[in-house]
C-alpha cells in the first residue's frame, strides 16, 4: 500500500504539487487572518453568551459595517436580557443609526419598566432625537428655565395693568414623553410657551402688588393652560425662582404720550397761526384790489362827464353845482377827521 502511494505521488508531475501546495498554503493564510482580525471579537462574544459567527463578522466588512460596535451592542442587549439580533443591529448601523445610544436606552426603559420596542427606539434615534436622554429624562425629570439663560435676555418682562414692569424667571419641570417624541416640539417650544404665558398672567393683573404678594398666581395659571400639548414633554411643574420691579412703562407711556399731544398742539397752533397771517395778506391784496377798482371807477367820471356835456345832458351851472357840494363834503370831512383826532388826543 505504502509502495503504492509512493507510486501515485511519483507520478504527479512537479508543477502540479507546487501549485496545490501554493492553494493550501493561501488558504491556510487567509484562515490565519480571519482568526487575528475576527477571532478576539468571536471569543469574546462567544464567551458573553451573544453567539456572532465568523461568516458574519466576514459579511459584516463587506457590508461596510464596524463589526466591534455590533458585537459589543449585542454583548450588552444579551447580558441586559434582551433579544436583538445581530441582523437588526446591523440594519439600524447602516440606516445611519447610533446603535450603541438605541442599546443603552432599551437597556434603561427595561430597568425603568418603560414600554419601549426596538422599532420604536430605532425610528426616535433615526428622526434624530436622543433616545437615551428622552428615557433618563422619563426617569429622571429635568429641570428647564425660562427664560434660557443661553440667549441675551435674563428674564422675562412684562407690564400690569398700572404701569409697572415686572421682571420675572422661572423654572420648568419636565418629563420626557415617550410616545410624543416622534413629531413633538422640542425644549424650544416649552419655554416660548411659558414666557408667553408669564406675559399674559402679569398683563392680566389689576396692580404689579398683585404679583408681588401671590408668584404662585404665575405658576398656576401658566400650568392651567396645558402648554405641553403637542410637545415631547409632560409638564410637572413651574416654579417662579424670582419677580422683580422694573422701570414705570405706564409713566414713560404717558410722558411720552404728553409730549407727543404737545408737539402736536404746537404744530395745529402753528397752522393757524400761518393761515391766520396767510388770511391777513390776502384781506390786504383784497383791500389793495378794491381800492384799485374804485380809482379805475373814479377815473371813469370825468370822461362820464365830459360825454354829458356833449350830448347836452350837463350844463355848466349843473357841474359848478356838483363842484360846490364836492368842495363842501371835503371840508366836513376835514372837519370831521379834526375832531376825531382831538377826542382821541
Amino acid at each position: 500500500m505504502n509502495n503504492l502511494q509512493h507510486l501515485i505521488l511519483s507520478e504527479i508531475p512537479v508543477q502540479f504539487k507546487i501549485a496545490l501546495f501554493i492553494i493550501v498554503g493561501i488558504i491556510v493564510l487567509a484562515f490565519l487572518m480571519v482568526i487575528l482580525k475576527y477571532g478576539s471579537l468571536w471569543i469574546q462574544a462567544w464567551l458573553s453568551g451573544a453567539h456572532v459567527s465568523l461568516l458574519e463578522l466576514i459579511g459584516m466588512t463587506f457590508r461596510k459595517v464596524d463589526a466591534r460596535i455590533i458585537v459589543k451592542s449585542r454583548i450588552m442587549a444579551c447580558k441586559a436580557g434582551l433579544d436583538i439580533s445581530t441582523s437588526q443591529l446591523e440594519s439600524h448601523y447602516l440606516a445611519g443609526g447610533r446603535v450603541p445610544n438605541v442599546v443603552r436606552a432599551l437597556i434603561a426603559a427595561d430597568r425603568a419598566n418603560i414600554n419601549l420596542s426596538w422599532k420604536v427606539a430605532t425610528a426616535i434615534d433615526l428622526a434624530g432625537r436622543d433616545i437615551l436622554d428622552a428615557v433618563q429624562t422619563s426617569v429622571n425629570p429635568k429641570v428647564i428655565d425660562c427664560p434660557d439663560p443661553r440667549k441675551d435676555k435674563e428674564t422675562v418682562d412684562a407690564v400690569a395693568q398700572d404701569g409697572i414692569q415686572l421682571k420675572a424667571k422661572a423654572r420648568v419641570t419636565v418629563r420626557a414623553n415617550i410616545d410624543r417624541l416622534i413629531g413633538g416640539a422640542t425644549e424650544e417650544t416649552i419655554i416660548a410657551r411659558v414666557g408667553e404665558g408669564i406675559v399674559t398672567t402679569i398683563g392680566s393683573a389689576i396692580t404689579h402688588k398683585q404679583v408681588l404678594e401671590n408668584p404662585d398666581k404665575i405658576s398656576k395659571s401658566v400650568l392651567d393652560k396645558g402648554l405641553d400639548a403637542g410637545t415631547a414633554f409632560e409638564i410637572l411643574s413651574i416654579d417662579i425662582a424670582d419677580v422683580d420691579v422694573g422701570e414705570n412703562i405706564g409713566a414713560q407711556l404717558q410722558g411720552a404720550q404728553a409730549e407727543a399731544d404737545l408737539k402736536r398742539a404746537k404744530a395745529e397752533a402753528e397752522k393757524r397761526r400761518a393761515m391766520a397771517v396767510a388770511r391777513e395778506q390776502e384781506m390786504k391784496a383784497l383791500v389793495e384790489e378794491n381800492r384799485a377798482k374804485v380809482v379805475l371807477a373814479e377815473a371813469e367820471i370825468p370822461k362820464a362827464i365830459a360825454e354829458a356835456f356833449r350830448q347836452g345832458n350837463l350844463g355848466i351851472m349843473d357841474y359848478y353845482r356838483m363842484q360846490n357840494i364836492k368842495a363842501d363834503t371835503t371840508m366836513r370831512d376835514s372837519i370831521a377827521r379834526g375832531g376825531t383826532e382831538k377826542k382821541e388826543e
